[in-house]
């Protein structure tokens, strides 16, 4: 599903206009950036957490020049489903 299905379908079932929705959807995905570039988790009960996970440093492989390199410690953005959302999808995907 896409944003601009996702954004239809909210528009139907709640008889807002597309632009207002879209506008929301928007304004939603900046904020949980936002908050994750700042190092805050994002909990939305029922749904799940966006979380930022920390990568420790460690030593990799440049295969093309056959030497090591040092990967740094890094933070990535990652989402946790909620219990609920997760027994959801696992009785109804097939």
């Amino acid at each position: 599903m896409t944003k601009a299905e996702i954004v239809a379908e909210i528009a139907s079932k709640t008889g807002v206009e597309k632009v207002a929705v879209q506008a929301s959807i928007e304004a939603f995905m900046e904020s949980v950036k936002g908050s994750l570039a700042t190092g805050q988790n994002v909990y939305l009960r029922g749904f799940g957490s966006f979380i930022v996970k920390r990568r420790a440093k460690k030593t990799g492989r440049n295969i093309s020049k056959n030497t090591t390199i040092v990967i740094p410690e890094h933070f990535i953005p990652a989402f946790k489903p909620a219990k609920t959302f997760v027994h959801k999808v696992k009785g109804s995907v097939k």
